[in-house]
C-alpha cells in the first residue's frame, strides 16, 4: 500500500482530486455567506466552525468503521494533534473565512497558492530530507508565475489589498503551509486518519467557540444551505483525509506543489459559480506554467524517493 501511495501517477491523481475539492471550497463558501445570510465576522468563524467540527466528525466515523473500533489517540499523542489542529484549521480558517469575505474569489484562489512556496520553504528548514534542490526552486518560480500571470489585469497586476482581505489570505496559506509540515512530522507516529479526525474536530471545536465569543450567530437556516453545509464538510474530510495519508508517505515538495492547482480550480469554478471573470489566455499561460512546475518538483522528488 505504501508503495502505491509513493507513485507518481497516484500522487498525482489523488492530490488533484483535493485540489480540486479545496478549489470548489471559494465559491461554496461564498455562496453560504449568502445562502444563510451571514454577514458578521463572528458569524463567519461559527460557520467555519460548524464545517470542519461537522467534517472531524465524519472522518472519525468512517476511522472507526475501518478499524472495527473507537479509535482515541494515546496520551502523548494529544499535544500533536491540539498543535495541529489550532494552527492548520482554527488560524487556518479564522483567517481564510474572514479574508475571503473581504476580496473575490478569483483573487483568493490565487492567493492560496504561495500557500505551496510557503511549504516548500518550510520544508527545507524544518525537515532534514527536505532540500531546496535547483528543480524545486525552477518548479515553485513557475508555479508563482502562473500565479502572477492569472492576476494580470491588461498590462498591469491587481495591486489593490486589504489588510483584512489580501492580508488575513497570506496569513491563512503561512498556517496552512506550516500545518503542511507538522503533518509530515507527526504522522510518523500517528495513524494519519486518526490524526485528520481528531485535529478538525479540535481545531473546528475552537472555531465555534470563537465565533460565539465574537458575538456570531447563524439565525437564517434553508434546505439548500444545509445541502452546501455537507458538501463543505464531505470535501474537508476528504480532501485533508487523503493530503494527510499522501504527505505521510511522500516528501512535502512532491505534494504541496500540486497546491498550485488550487487557484487554477479556483478560479474557473468562482468564475462558473459565482458569474466572476475567468475565461482568457492568462488561464491556459497560468496552467501551463503550473503544469511543468509540478513536473519539475515530481521528476526531482522522484530522484530523491530513489536515493533515500
Amino acid at each position: 500500500m505504501t508503495d502505491n501511495l509513493q507513485k507518481k501517477w497516484v500522487v498525482f491523481v489523488l492530490a488533484t482530486l483535493c485540489c480540486l475539492l479545496w478549489g470548489s471550497a471559494y465559491p461554496s463558501v461564498k455562496i453560504g455567506y449568502v445562502l444563510f445570510d451571514i454577514q458578521t465576522t463572528g458569524a463567519r468563524v461559527l460557520f467555519a466552525g460548524y464545517r470542519f467540527t461537522l467534517a472531524g466528525m465524519m472522518t472519525w466515523l468512517i476511522t472507526r468503521a475501518y478499524n472495527k473500533k473507537n479509535v482515541v489517540p494515546s496520551g502523548a499523542d494529544w499535544r500533536n494533534i491540539i498543535s495541529l489542529g489550532v494552527v492548520q484549521t482554527t488560524l487556518q480558517y479564522v483567517f481564510f473565512y474572514i479574508g475571503l469575505a473581504n476580496t473575490t474569489g478569483v483573487k483568493a484562489s490565487i492567493i492560496n497558492a504561495t500557500s505551496t512556496f510557503f511549504a516548500i520553504l518550510f520544508a527545507h528548514q524544518i525537515l532534514k530530507n527536505e532540500k531546496m534542490t535547483r528543480a524545486r526552486i525552477v518548479g515553485c518560480l513557475l508555479g508563482m508565475a502562473g500565479v502572477i500571470i492569472i492576476q494580470l489585469n491588461g498590462r498591469q497586476i491587481d495591486s489593490s489589498f486589504a489588510f483584512s482581505g489580501e492580508g488575513f489570505l497570506f496569513l491563512a496559506c503561512i498556517a496552512s503551509a506550516f500545518g503542511a509540515v507538522l503533518t509530515r512530522i507527526y504522522t510518523r507516529k500517528i495513524d494519519a486518519m486518526i490524526l485528520t479526525a481528531y485535529q478538525l474536530m479540535i481545531g473546528g471545536g475552537v472555531l465555534i467557540v470563537v465565533g460565539l465569543i465574537m458575538g456570531g450567530a447563524i439565525t437564517q437556516i434553508t434546505i439548500p444551505g444545509l445541502f452546501l453545509l455537507g458538501y463543505l464538510a464531505v470535501l474537508s474530510a476528504t480532501a485533508f483525509a487523503i493530503w494527510t495519508i499522501l504527505l505521510k508517505h511522500n516528501p512535502v515538495g512532491v505534494v504541496a506543489i500540486y497546491g498550485f492547482m488550487i487557484p487554477v480550480f479556483g478560479v474557473m469554478l468562482s468564475g462558473l459559480f459565482l458569474g466572476e471573470a475567468f475565461l482568457s489566455l492568462r488561464i491556459l499561460v497560468s496552467l501551463a506554467c503550473v503544469s511543468v512546475g509540478i513536473w519539475l518538483v515530481n521528476r526531482e522528488g522522484g530522484k530523491q524517493q530513489e536515493i533515500q
